[in-house]
């Protein structure tokens, strides 16, 4: 199969479009062609394009931030001479000099599926002030490795912040192309905005279920994202970040893992069984230790679960990160009612929200969690509607099979 930016490159008459006009990249490390070259230096070096400058989401262009909301700078790209301005620095919606530096603006980013990864929502700030500057959008269309599979409440009106760019759920099943053309119809958006599609992209086809499995390698979007496995689990063990569990981050299996140097790990996954086996399908918990070497409980003992999502374990159609987490949560507050669960920290800059709250786009899914007479079917009943209200919103959307 070959990837939008591999189609731009084969094909010269997708490139016509770029002719004479200044063109700028927004990409990041798994912005590469299938012959692992990045995308700026494949483009910089067609004699037709101008290039004229770059952007770098959360994590820099290069990758060069390891945590999260760590700030990257604007630099002078050493190789190509050009301006490369950061978007997850002193500002997150490019300024009027940042969209002076070029008149089309093509997108190349690797998402994961999951509403909260937050080059969703630096592509709707691009397709609004490409709108607003009459400038031209163009999304070189890349898999979504989560697949199609939809799961989660939608955000909340109020709720929008920077890892919640719209009344999406917490895995959408679109791919970032989809995904900005669902912005520019719900947003109302007078601008110039095209996709170049991928071929041959078969999201339901094994093993991979979204993912080109043996076909093509797997660079890491974000630091802690090195895997198909993980891309799997994050619709669910994103929400770890607002818990003072720990969500591996540190270890060389970030978001596969949930744990604390004070949890019961047998206990939980006993009492995640007991409460709702169906949630389970899918995926198979084990028990496991880790210690991270920074962030939450870094140098400490943690007994923890990981959710393995590898072949033979995978069933794609059964697994439910989301509901998997929720439960883990659910079961501890069974086990130990006055857990600090929920962690208090200025997320993503928000201040006065909880983060748990900001994650799941509003407050449902921590009040479920504290109410000890809330039962998982409870949960489902809730978020049962919201899921059929998305595969019926995102169907007039999907280009793919």
């Amino acid at each position: 199969m070959n990837f939008g930016i591999d189609r731009l490159l084969d094909d010269p008459s997708l490139r016509k479009p770029l002719a004479g006009r200044r063109v700028a990249l927004l990409a990041h490390p798994a912005s590469v062609t299938r012959g692992l070259v990045h995308s700026l230096d494949a483009l910089a070096a067609l004699p037709e394009v101008t290039l004229s400058a770059a952007f770098g989401p959360q994590h820099g262009l290069r990758g060069d931030k390891q945590d999260n909301m760590i700030e990257s700078a604007d630099f002078t790209d050493p190789v190509h001479g050009i301006p490369v301005f950061s978007l997850y620095g002193d500002v997150r919606r490019p300024t009027d000099r940042m969209m002076d530096s070029f008149d089309v603006l093509l997108v190349d980013l690797q998402d994961l599926g999951c509403r909260i990864y937050t080059f969703i929502t630096t592509l709707r700030y691009v397709l609004e002030a490409a709108a607003a500057h009459g400038k031209s959008v163009c999304v070189l269309d890349r898999p979504n490795p989560a697949g199609r599979p939809v799961e989660g409440s939608l955000l909340q009106a109020g709720w929008e912040s920077f890892v919640g760019a719209g009344p999406l759920p917490m895995r959408h099943g679109l791919t970032m192309g989809e995904l900005g053309t669902w912005f520019v119809r719900t947003l109302k958006l007078d601008v110039d905005y095209t996709v170049i599609p991928m071929s041959g992209w078969e999201p339901e086809a094994a093993p991979g279920f979204g993912w080109p499995l043996g076909e093509r390698a797997w660079i890491n979007p974000s630091p802690n994202a090195p895997n198909l496995w993980m891309a799997r689990c994050y619709a669910g063990t994103v929400m770890l970040e607002g818990t003072t569990l720990s969500e591996g981050r540190g270890t060389t299996r970030p978001l596969e893992l949930l744990g604390a140097p004070d949890v019961d790990s047998r206990a939980l996954m006993r009492t995640m069984h007991e409460l709702a086996p169906g949630w389970l399908a899918g995926c198979q918990l084990r028990e496991c230790w880790f210690e991270p070497t920074f962030h939450k409980h870094a140098g400490r003992l943690c007994a923890g679960i990981q959710i393995h999502v590898e072949p033979p374990r995978y069933d794609h159609g059964a697994f439910r990160p989301w509901r998997v987490v929720s439960l883990a949560f659910k079961a501890l507050r069974k086990l130990r009612p006055d857990y600090d669960l929920w962690r208090d920290f200025p997320y993503e800059y928000e201040h006065g929200r909880l983060a748990i709250d900001l994650i799941n786009g509003g407050e449902m899914l921590r009040r479920w969690v504290d109410d000890p007479a809330a039962t998982p079917e409870d949960l489902d009943r809730l978020v049962a509607p919201d899921e059929a209200a998305w595969l019926d919103a995102r169907r007039d959307v999907l280009q793919y099979a």
